[in-house]
């Protein structure tokens, strides 16, 4: 498509340049050739006067002399004999057209331009007292000619190279912008159908293939949705087999001893290990599978739902950067789950009356991140660092209730981290940072802590969030 769009901009252009450039270069060399003749015809009525007058030699040799041809040996007078004087008639300066052609410009009375040895010969008539007709010839070089055609025609050629070449320029602009979120669809279709589920596509460029990209993003959340759903009844129909298979087990203990006894009790068995070996597939494939939402979309849902309790506890609520679409790699409940918790904390935390905000910020193509920070008015809280420590799930004495493991596991999912400072309403800010492409925090060692924690969280069961 990019190609297809450069090649007819470039013919399209070219024909236009091509189409304008010709005729004006034609047009620019007959203005220099006009102007050429023209000079030559003023230069040839300067001698008029002085033939009038007389058509004395030596006086004619000076009116000649004194114009810039005749100066420069371009210019000859042919004066034509006298009544009834044969012989009487001559030529001054050097003359380049024939005879003939200045006989036929004497009969006929007008001037004419014809083609002379390196360049043209203009013949311009001019009566005398007597009633003879004179002919002055001024020769015109075929470089006076063509003086400064080359150089307007070099530069209509570069004024049409270079439209040329701003076309091209521009049409592979438009083109690359056509052909890069298209580009980023194709490998997203490409991933998806490869059995990456998570992959989703940024929804920019012409508004056809933004449209085209939102579709791609609700049909791969369709499609994780319905495998999550068949997966999960293939776990449930699974796990109603124990209770028959339990009666089953329980019958073929009590089949005594024999072969055909102990064949039954081996397929007792081997139903229950394939049984539970379906039932731990799908729930893995479950647990594991990459999901993704609309981050705008889930927090205006749940300030839906918070925005009731904040009007009845006069709170003063700013929402900013959910206008649009922004996609983080987190399943919908679990952020759900982690706003839930922000807010929680807010309400319970915070006197009546304090305002709180909630804000989305997209880090860009050099990040490649979304940072969600949640801030108040309130009181604030005096340990940062205790307060993550606490919320890390130790339960220590004097835990101030901060219920922020939670939001730590899903920041810590997409490879970001989660931070508390102050806000700048007075209080409490916290920011959870989330990894668009699962490269980490951009603190080394952030990164070196949530790896230890993850650990910690593998060793030893989870204690329950606080909220």
């Amino acid at each position: 498509m990019r190609w297809a769009l450069v090649k007819v901009c470039l013919a399209v252009t070219a024909m236009v340049v091509v189409a304008f450039a010709v005729p004006l270069g034609l047009v620019v060399k007959e203005l220099a050739r006009d102007r050429a003749f023209a000079d030559a015809e003023r230069q040839a009525a300067t001698i008029g006067p002085a033939l009038a007058i007389t058509t004395e030699r030596s006086r004619l040799q000076r009116a000649v002399a004194s114009t810039q041809a005749g100066g420069d040996g371009r210019m000859a007078v042919h004066v034509p004999d006298e009544p009834g004087e044969p012989g009487s008639g001559y030529d001054l300066g050097k003359s380049r057209a024939p005879k003939g052609e200045l006989a036929t410009a004497r009969r006929l009375g007008r001037a004419s331009v014809l083609a002379a040895p390196g360049g043209y010969a203009l013949l311009q008539p001019t009566a005398l007292s007597g009633g003879q007709v004179a002919v002055v010839e001024v020769f015109v070089p075929r470089g006076v000619v063509t003086s400064g055609v080359t150089t307007s025609w070099l530069v209509l050629a570069g004024v049409g190279l270079a439209l040329i070449v701003g076309a091209v320029a521009t049409a592979d602009r438009l083109g690359t912008r056509l052909v890069r979120p298209a580009g980023r669809l194709a490998d997203a279709a490409h991933d998806l159908g490869h059995g990456e589920l998570g992959v989703r596509v940024p929804e920019d460029g012409p508004a056809e293939l933004r449209a085209a990209a939102a579709a791609f993003n609700s049909m791969a959340d369709q499609v994780v949705q319905l495998l999550a759903g068949e997966r999960e009844l293939a776990a449930d129909l699974s796990h109603r087999l124990r209770t028959p298979l339990t009666v089953l087990r329980l019958n073929a203990a009590s089949l005594g001893e024999g072969p055909a006894a102990d064949q039954t009790r081996a397929a007792v068995a081997q139903l229950e290990r394939e049984v539970d070996q379906i039932i731990r597939t799908a729930r893995q494939h479950k647990t594991h599978t990459p999901s993704g939402c609309d981050a705008s979309e889930v927090i205006r849902d749940r300030m839906e739902f918070w925005s009731a309790l904040a009007e009845d506890e006069d709170r003063t609520v700013r929402l900013a950067g959910v206008d649009r679409t922004v996609r983080v790699p987190v399943a919908r409940p679990e952020l759900g789950a982690a706003l839930d918790a922000l807010l929680g904390n807010v309400f319970r935390h915070t006197p009546e009356g304090t305002a709180f905000a909630v804000d989305v910020h997209e880090g860009g193509d050099a990040s490649n991140s979304v940072i969600i920070l949640v801030s108040d008015a309130g009181p604030g809280i005096a340990d940062p660092a205790a307060a993550l420590r606490r919320g890390h799930g130790d339960g220590g004495p004097g835990s101030t209730g901060l219920g922020l493991d939670i939001v730590r596991r899903v920041a810590e999912s997409t490879g970001g981290d989660l931070r508390i400072g102050r806000s700048v309403l007075g209080g409490t800010e916290v920011r959870v940072w989330l990894s668009l492409n699962g490269v980490g925090s951009a603190d080394p060692g952030q990164r070196r802590r949530g790896r230890k924690r993850k650990t910690r969280g593998r060793t030893r069961p989870k204690e329950p969030a606080e909220h």
